[in-house]
């Protein structure tokens, strides 16, 4: 199936890529694409966000404690971790939770996840003792944020290399510790990574999604050997893997409604699957049919795309609907993907990041879930210098185009030791501006010196810490404290904010699809529970709109039911509950 399905898509492929391949050539307006040597040109356009790193002074000062920053013996300790914007406390603002770890010889001070209290006045608290989240350090990796219990407060479940956990939200700043209670504890050791909360049968209650990333002993695995093929690069002794490791399970658990939780991953379907390491796990309606589809980023091996029967079974034919594959049907490191609508065509498209070497991909939907990938043709294939992580299809400039940003950094930093210019450890992040044709320019220092600043990142999360109208940008970064990018946009652009409720539908409104209509365009979004690299995003969905002052809404709610709102004004944010309409919401400004 593997060559026929190369051989079925290689000519579009081509065609769509011809294009591209001569555009530096033709088109010399292409000002923010790589030049020789890989150097960024400088970009002359309409103006564009500026990006500065405020987490010094918002008090996001703490390191965040990952493996040994300049050597490791295994995967474990450079596959992490994921972040996530949520408002937990439902003032109105977004709270930020950080994934962290330890180290391999044990737990220093300052290991672990952390939780922080949005102040309101761009400053945050360190919470996490106080909401009882202070739990034993381990190897945490992936957080999904949703209301499991439709209380009207967001929970969370943080995946692990051992042992996952659901923490319930108590709606008094405070956590419990529900993963035995709920069902969700297992005897065998797991390296939990993707997880997603999805309401697969449509049921109103959230079902829980997790993907597994390889099988590894840490008291019996291989370890950095030049004599091993996958445990050396380019002559460096490196940890193991992937593929040296063993192939893990997936698993979906049914929301049996009582705050407990089956495991249903036999009945179906998952149990059939092939052999996958995956990694970020993203819910939505691919076809648009009403009922939702989960896509699985993978390292190097196939992506899933598992198509939803309708009768609590799934199908996988990420094969057949071209997202499993790079553009020539070659094998490529899936690491973490964004959703969103880049062309504005109404529907979602998803990027997704891969190795050093390979480009990003971007996969676009033809409405009935058929992808392509359209990196080439889009400029996107030029820039393949470093190991890319977080990443999200978000209009950061306001100006109705949703751009890509993406994160990045290494998972070998003894290879910087021996070719210090040909890899470096930390490397910077990357924006591709919408050129609003379906292609993109690459922005670099322009885009404001926390843009250009290298570290080693792996998760990203968009959200409006403060309130002001744009995306602000939060990164979990190895070994030292997170970023958070305020985004100073231009500001004759204007925006709408909607936020969800569901009353039939699952509470989160996670699964909704939003076509929003602005000046003759039209843009989808949908509500995820992960995305990015194993994070969450603020759920509010975002909407640029350029000059346009005015906006129509049309919402697809996970239940099948649907509503229209017209002649909405920018520059708001709407609170929208199912089957109630516009209603009096949170706290905004």
């Amino acid at each position: 199936m593997k060559n026929l399905h190369a051989g079925t898509w290689s000519r579009r492929r081509l065609l769509r890529a011809l294009p591209a391949l001569f555009t530096p050539v033709l088109i010399p307006t292409r000002l923010g694409a790589l030049g020789l040597g890989g150097q960024a040109r400088p970009v002359k356009s309409k103006p564009f966000s500026r990006f500065v790193d405020v987490a010094p002074s918002a008090g996001l000062t703490e390191p965040i404690i990952y493996g040994d920053p300049s050597y490791s013996t295994y995967i474990v300790e450079v596959a992490g971790a994921g972040c996530a914007f949520f408002d937990y406390d439902n003032d109105g603002w977004m709270d930020v939770f950080i994934v962290g770890g330890r180290h391999l010889e044990g737990t220093p001070p300052g290991c672990g996840n952390r939780l922080y209290h949005n102040n309101r006045d761009g400053t945050f608290t360190d919470v996490t003792a106080k909401a009882g989240l202070l739990e034993p350090a381990g190897w945490a990796f992936g957080v999904c944020v949703g209301d499991y219990n439709n209380d009207g407060l967001e929970d969370l479940f943080i995946t692990y290399y051992g042992q996952n956990r659901l923490y319930r939200n108590n709606g008094d700043g405070t956590f419990t510790d529900v993963t035995a209670k709920s069902g969700l504890l297992h005897s065998t050791t797991y390296f939990g990574t993707g997880c997603t909360f999805v309401d697969y049968n449509r049921d109103g209650l959230l079902d829980l999604f997790v993907s597994n990333y390889v099988e590894i002993d840490l008291a019996t695995g291989p370890k950095p050997s030049l004599d091993l093929p996958n445990c050396q690069y380019e002559g460096v002794p490196v940890n193991c893997g992937p593929k040296s490791l063993g192939f893990p399970p997936h698993f979906l658990y049914r929301n049996n409604g009582d705050g407990t939780f089956s495991d249903v991953s036999k009945d179906a379907g998952l149990g059939a699957l092939g052999k996958s390491y995956g990694l970020t796990a993203v819910a939505f309606d691919a076809d648009e049919d009403g009922w939702q589809d989960i896509f699985v980023a993978s390292d190097a091996t196939p992506s899933y795309l598992l198509m939803n029967n309708r009768d609590g079974t799934f199908r996988e034919e990420g094969m057949l609907r071209g997202v499993a594959l790079g553009r020539s049907g070659e094998n490529v490191s899936g690491m973490g993907v964004g959703v969103g609508d880049y062309d504005l065509d109404g529907h979602i498209d998803l990027s997704k990041t891969h190795f050093h070497r390979e480009s990003t991909g971007l996969y676009h939907n033809n409405g009935k879930g058929e992808f392509e990938d359209v990196a080439a043709s889009a400029g996107l294939v030029p820039e393949r210098r470093f190991i890319s992580w977080g990443t999200g299809i978000v209009d950061l400039d306001n100006d109705g185009h949703p751009d890509i940003f993406l994160v990045t950094g290494t998972v070998y930093p003894e290879l910087e030791r021996v070719y210090p210019d040909k890899y470096p450890a930390r490397s910077p992040r990357i924006i591709f501006r919408n050129q609003g044709n379906g292609t993109f320019v690459e922005l670099g220092e322009e885009a404001g010196p926390a843009i250009s600043s290298p570290h080693i990142s792996r998760g990203c999360a968009f959200g409006d810490f403060d309130n002001d109208g744009d995306l602000d940008i939060l990164i979990m970064n190895r070994n030292e404290p997170p970023s958070l990018l305020r985004n100073d946009a231009p500001v004759a652009n204007h925006w709408l904010k909607v936020r969800l409720e569901g009353t039939k539908s699952n509470r989160s409104a996670i699964g909704a699809r939003v076509l929003v209509r602005y000046k003759g365009k039209v843009q989808a979004q949908c509500v995820t529970s992960q995305s990015s690299f194993l994070s969450a995003n603020d759920p509010r969905l975002h909407f640029g709109l350029g000059a346009a002052t005015v906006a129509d809404i049309e919402i697809h709610w996970p239940s099948g039911a649907g509503e229209t709102f017209t002649g909405l004004r920018a520059d708001q944010l709407v609170t929208i509950r199912e089957g109630d309409g516009i209603v009096k919401g949170r706290q905004f400004r």
